[in-house]
């Protein structure tokens, strides 16, 4: 069985932006963050509610970015914590559904945050 299994999240540059913002808004530490010789992350992660998310900067371009196929998942234990997330992580994104009630939860965003990385928030 594996030890472990995280969410891992290619940047092409801004990794360490990506990381510090999501600390700072989960209220979490990076760990392990250290840089390449170009000053690029090498490795870093963040622990957002157990979960390891890892963050690299990929040392070549890609032909590909992040999708929308594969969303962090962020069960909320209040309106004002949807909407918070949803109003930081929201802005410069992109809103794919927007924050409302739906069939399937009362309270309910989808969108992908300005470095492309998708989430779906819902009020648990």
């Amino acid at each position: 069985m594996p030890k472990q299994v995280s969410t891992f999240l290619m940047f092409e540059g801004n990794a360490e932006e990506a990381g510090r913002f999501y600390a700072e808004l989960f209220g979490v530490d990076i760990e392990g963050l250290e840089h390449r010789d170009d000053g690029k992350v090498q490795a870093a992660s963040l622990r957002i509610a157990g979960q390891r998310i890892m963050l690299f900067d990929s040392p070549v371009h890609h032909q590909f970015a992040f999708t929308p196929a594969i969303s962090l998942f962020v069960d909320c234990d209040s309106v004002e914590e949807v909407d918070r997330l949803a109003a930081v992580l929201g802005e410069g994104g992109t809103v794919m559904m927007e924050l409302g009630s739906y069939d399937f939860a009362r309270r309910f965003t989808w969108l992908a945050d300005r470095f492309g990385v998708s989430w779906q928030l819902r009020l648990a």
